[in-house]
């Protein structure tokens, strides 16, 4: 039920879905920013709870991941709330390993943020971002769109606002080597709710999607497309933020599920990065839990994709 039937149309960039603007409409595809996508193929990425949220325990939480997957990840993902630093023991370890990191970070409330409430703090995450030195993946609010979290995020013109702000911030403190990636729900591209909260194409590197089988099985295909029309008319490449398939469901139907994802990602040549959501988040039911281990069929599935050489960082000649 999950495979995805037949040859779809393609356009360009190989978009497998029908664009919502003419060819002649739309921009070559840029870079992403100075965390370049790759020429061709995408990065595959993870964010990976570990058992303990240390240091030490962020570290040993991939390297078991990538273990089990038989390779490195091209991007690790890692969570930071606004006061939370950039640039700790363990982002600098994932970075000697030659992973791109990519930090979600909260920033602060939409309202206090336009009124320069916390200049003082995003002048200090710029400024750990840029002594990191190499270019780094920047996923600011992500999730927007989620009814949720109105309170911290506030209208789609303050959200906006609010991240023209931090932007701003970040290049007056010479953090060139930040890659912003804009990332709503599908669920918001679907109600029509995500757009809204665009900065512009001048202020997004990359364009990005949060999308999940909980409590619905839904194939990835059916879930992406509302996503996809809309990205087909942005000059950006696209990044899958976080993909999952929840515990809800039997290991054979979410390896389905993982196998159909595959396809998808490959079939869609702007997807320029997928990043699985390797965690069960405390007080969930199954349908929050997406971690693949210790399932075997799920991870073998998932090996399926990292095994894929299209989902591999190009080597330097």
């Amino acid at each position: 039920m999950l495979a995805t039937c037949g040859s779809p149309p393609r356009a360009d960039r190989g978009i497998a879905v029908a664009p919502s603007s003419p060819a002649e409409a739309r921009s070559p595809l840029a870079s992403g920013g100075p965390a370049a996508a790759p020429a061709t193929g995408a990065l595959l990425g993870a964010w990976v709870r570990p058992e303990s949220l240390t240091q030490a325990g962020r570290v040993t939480g991939v390297a078991d991941f990538e273990r089990d997957l038989g390779r490195r990840l091209d991007v690790v993902h890692t969570y930071r709330r606004l006061r939370e630093e950039f640039g700790t023991s363990s982002d600098r370890t994932f970075l000697e390993s030659g992973a791109t990191l990519m930090f979600s970070w909260t920033g602060g409330p939409s309202a206090e943020v336009v009124l320069g409430e916390h200049d003082e703090v995003i002048r200090e995450r710029a400024r750990q971002a840029r002594d990191l030195g190499v270019p780094v993946l920047l996923r600011l609010r992500w999730e927007m769109d989620r009814p949720n979290l109105l309170a911290e995020v506030g209208s789609p013109d303050e959200y906006v606002a609010a991240w023209r702000h931090t932007r701003a911030i970040f290049a007056e403190e010479g953090a060139r080597n930040v890659s912003w990636v804009w990332c709503p729900t599908e669920k918001g591209f679907a109600t029509g709710r995500a757009q809204d909260f665009y900065p512009g194409d001048d202020q997004v590197d990359w364009t990005c999607v949060d999308v999940y089988a909980g409590s619905e099985l839904t194939p990835v295909g059916d879930l992406l497309e509302p996503f996809l029309h809309w990205a087909a008319a942005r000059p950006h490449p696209i990044m899958i933020g976080e993909y999952g398939v929840s515990r809800a469901w039997s290991a054979s139907q979410r390896a389905d599920w993982l196998h159909d994802a595959h396809r998808v990602f490959r079939a869609n040549t702007q997807i320029k990065a997928v990043l699985y959501f390797e965690s069960n988040p405390d007080h969930r039911t199954p349908s929050g839990e997406f971690a693949l281990r210790p399932d075997p069929a799920p991870l073998a599935a998932f090996r399926t994709t990292a095994t894929d050489p299209w989902f591999h960082r190009p080597q330097p000649r």
